[in-house]
């Protein structure tokens, strides 16, 4: 079965659609262009100011780069080979990606067509998740990766753990088959990109002085801007997983929306509470611990659900946050992992409990229970961590055998903005 008729089934079986397999739909079309441009939005500017407003000011220009550098190299590899390990029929390696039919987008013209909007418009919506997925892993690292050694990592992390995973969930592969439950990317990107950030941030190292010396955010402002351009994006990334404009795309909107406010403000009264002060950092962290927890679930539960599923995600991954930096002392030095990697596999899990229609979700398939499903989700989150976990450690070991992953403590004190761009963020 192609990739085009996978998806016009799928559109197919949601209440209230009708639809002509391969039959252009406009406003399908026009919902799709926006949620991809959103998507990109995401990375760029908006995880790039929030990254780099959390560094400290040496380190800030570096940071953009390697985003920005992120996007372009992501966007060229899933052309060249990333869709079509995805997407297209066949499989190779037993079942671990699809096919290579799709090379260079290899049959793809104006005219094709993907379900009822243009296969083009499919394909650029899926690079904004190839693109931002490995970017996600730059706050492991931060401050202390150089630049070569990390755009050869992303390349062949992008080709070796992303793809596959893609494949599995959303691609025709097996977790796919099994029923795994995964809208928008719990397990694709957040629990993807969440261990691929810890294993990284344990083979770099902590950064010098920590956890001791004081690494407070050099501009907060910028953070909150980047932090309120993701939630905007968000919708686009949840809302254009529906791949239609219809109203699965607005409930998840919808649900999207009251996960990250509920996430802020569980993350706010946990400060609040333990700290006795709420911080602009914290309520910002809660939003995309709530917006990484709801995102699994978004196209299959309802309101009250979510606002449970934003809560939850919230506390949960302020005291995994905790425990991460200092009860383990580990440098993941903008909490990739306690956020997206704890928050995607809450949200996986959550999914079973709320896709019920008892709590307004859309239910389950006939003949799978609770149990069922939560069995067939912990197996997607197992594969997904085990997978990343390993295939992170290989490259980055191998990687730094050929060339040092990490610049020298000199340069570190000076900052990789000036080490690795001969630029500085502030000439003042």
């Amino acid at each position: 079965m192609t990739l085009s008729k996978v998806l016009w089934l799928t559109l197919a079986m949601m209440p209230g659609v009708t639809l002509a397999a391969n039959e252009l739909d406009t406003g399908d079309t026009a919902w799709m262009l926006t949620s991809t441009a959103l998507v990109l939005f995401m990375t760029l500017p908006g995880l790039a100011l929030f990254y780099s407003g959390l560094v400290r000011n040496r380190n800030v220009l570096s940071v953009m780069m390697q985003c920005f550098a992120i996007a372009c190299t992501a966007s060229i590899l899933w052309v060249v080979a990333g869709y079509s390990l995805v997407f297209s029929e066949g499989s190779l390696f037993g079942g671990v990606t699809g096919g290579l039919d799709k090379l260079f987008l290899s049959g793809t013209s104006m005219n094709s067509m993907s379900g009822t909007i243009p296969e083009s418009v499919f394909i650029m919506f899926q690079m904004t998740f190839a693109i931002i997925t490995p970017a996600l892993i730059v706050g492991g690292f931060a401050e202390r990766m150089r630049f070569a050694p990390m755009l050869v990592f992303t390349m062949a992390w992008l080709m070796l753990v992303y793809v596959p995973v893609a494949h599995w969930v959303w691609g025709g592969g097996w977790l796919q088959a099994r029923g795994f439950m995964d809208f928008a990317g719990g397990a694709v990107v957040h629990i993807n990109a969440g261990v691929a950030a810890l294993v990284a941030a344990l083979v770099m190292g902590n950064r010098r002085g920590f956890p001791i010396t004081p690494m407070a955010p050099h501009n907060l402002p910028w953070t909150v801007a980047g932090a309120c351009m993701l939630w905007v994006g968000w919708f686009g990334f949840n809302g254009g997983s529906a791949v239609a404009s219809n109203g699965a795309a607005g409930m998840a909107m919808l649900v999207t929306h009251l996960g990250a406010a509920a996430g802020s403000l569980a993350w706010m009264a946990c400060e609040w509470i333990r700290f006795r002060k709420p911080s602009v950092l914290g309520i910002v962290t809660g939003m995309v611990a709530g917006l990484g927890t709801i995102t699994p679930a978004s196209g299959f539960v309802g309101p009250g659900a979510a606002i449970i599923i934003g809560l939850t995600g919230g506390v949960v991954c302020f005291f995994a946050t905790l425990i991460i930096k200092r009860k383990l002392v580990i440098d993941d030095s903008l909490d990739v992992f306690p956020v997206h990697g704890i928050g995607g596999m809450i949200g996986i899990l959550l999914t079973a409990v709320f896709v019920g229609s008892s709590y307004g979700g859309i239910g389950l398939t006939a003949g799978v229970s609770m149990g069922d499903q939560l069995l067939v989700q912990m197996t997607g989150i197992i594969a997904t961590a085990v997978w990343s976990a390993l295939i992170t450690l290989i490259l980055l070991k191998v990687i730094n055998r050929i060339t040092p992953l990490r610049v020298s403590e000199d340069e570190e004190t000076e900052g990789l903005d000036l080490v690795l761009h001969e630029e500085r963020g502030y000439d003042i």
